[in-house]
């Protein structure tokens, strides 16, 4: 994607400093901010504070924590150390347990002189990777606009739905739910977005939008409990979101209030999809809601906002009575049932295990 013309991805080794560099996401949409990460506390901090989110582009920075700590001690001990302090900074997630399994597996029976190099090139693959796995959500996701465009008449809008930020800003480039949308955008298709603020953090609101205005997709910024009456009102065409965790069997664990919009979204027959890339699949667990570890954040995203004053300074504002506690689940769970389908790079299945199965049958058990 691109910032004021010029191309950037959410995450890279800048060759010139020698360093991995991210954009520094707290500060969006008032200021852009590229930092760099030099050592594996920075990597932990970027993960755990949010710098960088979304479950593929946290998987992606772990890598890159890893082969920094290589350049720095490539001995097992510090291997071992580095997957459990990065571990550690996000449960949810699967990517980043992922890509730190992928990474220790890849190097354990490596000889340490050759560790850091292995280890750079290979995060770099992940995120190129990862990039390819967006783009081809993207065209797989694009047909299934296609095919609510040919039920309409020419020319006439499609109406997308989204909750929290899958764009490129939670992957490495493109996004997930958001790749469908651009390629639609690209290939012609009118596509409206109703970008959901997403409280607590409002990343709707602070990164989506962003987004949508940096693109040139017509779109607008709804509050969370909207989402209901424009659905009942045939103002949503289709909902597409993403995933952090998606089960073996299809349930799909994303940002706190996925599944209220999937409730109303299938009490108005409207389709709801997720798009995910395959490292986003926990081919472990069955049963989202009993199995998968929900991350309960701190008070203060709850009872303060963050966003800009009218004399132009960005502060931090409380929006509670003083004593007062909050509770933060960042997550939730969405039953299969609730799901439509699965947009993956390789096609779109059902939310089943038999589904997943299909695309997937080399992880399938």
């Amino acid at each position: 994607m691109k910032v004021d013309g010029k191309h950037f991805r959410s995450i890279w080794f800048d060759d010139d400093s020698g360093t991995v560099k991210i954009i520094e996401q707290r500060w969006l949409p008032h200021e852009f901010r590229v930092v760099e990460l030099i050592k594996r506390e920075d990597f932990a901090t970027a993960i755990r504070d949010m710098w960088v989110r979304g479950a593929p582009l946290i998987g992606a920075t772990a890598a890159y924590g890893v082969a920094v700590q290589m350049s720095i001690d490539p001995s097992d001990a510090s291997l071992d150390e580095t997957w459990q302090v990065l571990h550690e900074t996000r449960p949810t997630a699967i990517n980043l347990r992922w890509a730190l399994n992928h990474m220790r597996e890849l190097l354990k029976p490596l000889p340490e002189s050759e560790r850091a190099s292995i280890a750079m090139r290979r995060a770099a693959e992940i995120c190129n990777e990862d990039v390819e796995c967006n783009r081809q959500i993207g065209l797989n996701g694009l047909e299934l606009i296609r095919e609510i465009a040919a039920k309409k008449k020419p020319g006439e809008t499609i109406k997308i739905l989204t909750h929290c930020n899958a764009g490129w800003l939670a992957t490495v480039d493109w996004g997930t739910a958001t790749s469908p949308i651009y390629h639609a955008a690209e290939a012609g298709i009118p596509v409206h977005v109703w970008v959901d603020e997403t409280r607590p953090r409002n990343q709707g609101a602070q990164l989506t939008a962003w987004e949508m205005v940096g693109h040139g997709v017509s779109h607008q910024l709804i509050v969370d409990n909207a989402g209901g009456h424009l659905m009942q009102h045939g103002e949503v065409d289709m909902v597409i979101v993403g995933t952090d965790r998606t089960t073996a069997h299809g349930d799909v664990c994303n940002k706190i209030g996925t599944y209220l919009k999937a409730l109303a979204a299938f009490d108005n027959n409207i389709p709801f999809y997720v798009a995910l890339p395959s490292p986003t699949i926990d081919w472990t667990v069955k049963d989202g809601v009993a199995e998968i570890p929900i991350e309960e954040r701190e008070d203060a995203e709850v009872t303060k906002v963050w966003g800009k004053l009218e004399d132009g300074s960005v502060a931090s504002v409380q929006i509670c009575p003083d004593g007062s506690p909050a509770g933060n689940p960042a997550f939730d769970v969405t039953p299969r049932r609730l799901v439509t389908g699965l947009i993956t790079e390789r096609g779109v299945c059902k939310a089943s295990p038999e589904g997943l199965a299909a695309l997937f049958p080399e992880f399938a058990k």
